[in-house]
């Protein structure tokens, strides 16, 4: 339906692609201008004169005196801004922390400064505008639109408000979306998970809802509840909606499980954020990956992953990465984070422009016997063996079985299925053959008689949310990770009967 609403946000659009092409086609320049303005903005801060920011010119000038940080190495600055000192990590004080909950650090503190917190809010306006610009489909601004958010109730601590991230981004939306918003406000302030769904059902069942967004196993949860509710797919109940909008987590394994919900297809826009910035979108639907946001006050650096816990891993910048090559992300930003070791793996699947897409966690992955198995191989190794087939996966993860009551050890899948295969064995050996092929450390060890073939471990229908529930960690932000070098999920897992 034409509006003037739809036909503005074409016009718009295209401007904005064209601001967006001029720095994606100049990345080498961008990235060495956003690094001065940091260097230039940063030196009188506490952290500047600690590491003699006035000093530095270059990136081998950076790495000689700044090193690779987490949040646990720079907490004595976070907990100093916290405590409410000026220009300690950045000029002045945060306007606000979003508070995550870290697996090592307890609660994280990321501070947003006046200068980075515009850059999220631009990231996902330009995604969804991007999309337009390429697609010619505007309509879906005339409907109504889904943004997940955390609650947008904010704390205030020694004068900076406090929140978490998609509550503080909350604050932001244009108001030439606030009519379109859902769910309304005082939904989002519902902390309970499951009680926040059923009134965001309740609410969008007689809505024209056109574009939904959120983590896709929150989304699961909602189109479940729709269905439950309706005795029909969601493309029925919900006839223009086309736009998905997804981040947190790799939708491939979730792909077949909605166009199953749905009842049909539709487009999809990667994101990726967090609290400590707005890193990438998917900027075509033709191409693999998401857009390095490389003009957002961010100066990124990169190591390979398999040198990443050598003594002195090498620290490069954009101009020397390579395709297909799996590195730990390290970013330096306006937010005041300095060499900070996200955490996350990236694949540049592209370098004109570049374009990633996130590989993994540097702490999750398997390598209990030497393997390293990474999240983005057993993803792909899923996603192949049910490709063409009726097997619908909800949600998996994978767990090294050191000492097995009988044989050698192996990797120990738990799947719950929404459809099951007609032979368990038969997928186990395709996961198996893909993930040897992938990984030749693994097909080492299982040639060499190191480790036996994986094996599956069938989850309970809603296992996987039972167990999120029973660590406090279910819907939000909370992820299930791929994968442990441990065996703290599955042995809960098996103590909560949550397996077959």
């Amino acid at each position: 339906m034409f509006t003037i609403k739809s036909a503005l946000a074409k016009v718009f659009a295209l401007s904005v692609r064209r601001s967006v092409l001029k720095w994606a086609n100049n990345p080498i320049e961008t990235q060495n201008n956003v690094f001065k303005n940091l260097m230039q903005e940063a030196k009188d801060t506490q952290f500047g004169r600690d590491h003699d920011f006035h000093a530095i010119i270059s990136h081998s000038d950076f790495v000689s005196r700044v090193p690779v940080r987490d949040y646990e190495d720079l907490k004595p600055y976070v907990e100093r801004v916290v405590a409410g000192e000026s220009d300690i990590l950045w000029k002045g004080k945060p306007l606000y922390f979003a508070k995550t909950s870290g697996t090592t650090s307890g609660s994280k503190y990321i501070p947003l400064t006046k200068e980075s917190m515009p850059t999220h809010v631009e990231a996902a306006r330009n995604a969804i505008l991007m999309y337009i610009a390429e697609t010619g489909n505007s309509e879906f601004v005339n409907g109504k639109m889904i943004f997940l958010q955390g609650s947008p109730i904010l704390k205030e601590q020694n004068g900076i408000q406090l929140g978490r991230l998609s509550g503080i981004v909350a604050h932001y939306v244009p108001k030439y979306l606030q009519k379109n918003r859902m769910p309304s406000w005082e939904t989002n302030c519902i902390e309970d998970w499951e009680t926040k769904v059923e009134a965001i059902v309740a609410e969008t069942l007689p809505e024209n809802m056109t574009v939904i967004s959120g983590i896709p196993s929150w989304v699961q949860m909602y189109f479940e509840k729709i269905s439950q509710q309706t005795g029909k797919k969601v493309g029925e109940v919900f006839k223009n909606f086309n736009l998905f909008i997804f981040g947190g987590v790799n939708y491939e394994p979730y792909r077949a499980k909605f166009e199953s919900l749905i009842g049909r297809k539709v487009d999809s826009i990667e994101l990726y954020p967090a609290s400590e910035g707005f890193f990438a979108y998917q900027d075509r639907q033709d191409q693999k990956g998401m857009l390095l946001q490389l003009n957002s006050g961010i100066f990124y650096e990169f190591i390979k992953a398999d040198e990443f816990f050598d003594e002195h891993p090498k620290r490069i910048t954009i101009k020397d990465v390579e395709l297909d090559t799996n590195y730990v992300m390290i970013i330096s930003s306006t937010a005041g984070l300095w060499a900070y070791n996200l955490g996350d793996t990236v694949q540049f699947t592209s370098l004109k422009p570049y374009r990633v897409i996130v590989s993994g966690r540097i702490k999750h992955f398997i390598s209990a016997f030497g393997e390293h198995v990474i999240g983005k191989e057993v993803e792909q190794a899923l996603h192949e063996a049910i490709k063409g087939s009726d097997t619908q996966v909800s949600e998996f993860t994978v767990a090294p079985q050191i000492n097995p009551s009988s044989g050698l050890p192996y990797h120990e899948w738990f799947i719950e299925f929404e459809n099951e295969p007609d032979n368990l064995s038969e997928l186990a050996d395709k996961i198996e053959n893909s993930l040897q092929k992938q990984n030749s450390y693994y097909f080492d060890l299982i040639q060499g008689k190191v480790l036996q073939p994986l094996k599956i471990k069938k989850v309970k229908k809603n296992g996987f949310q039972d167990y999120m529930k029973s660590i406090g960690k279910l819907g939000g932000q909370n992820k299930l990770p791929r994968l442990s070098n441990d065996r703290k999920i599955a042995d809960a897992m098996t103590e909560q009967n949550l397996t077959k």
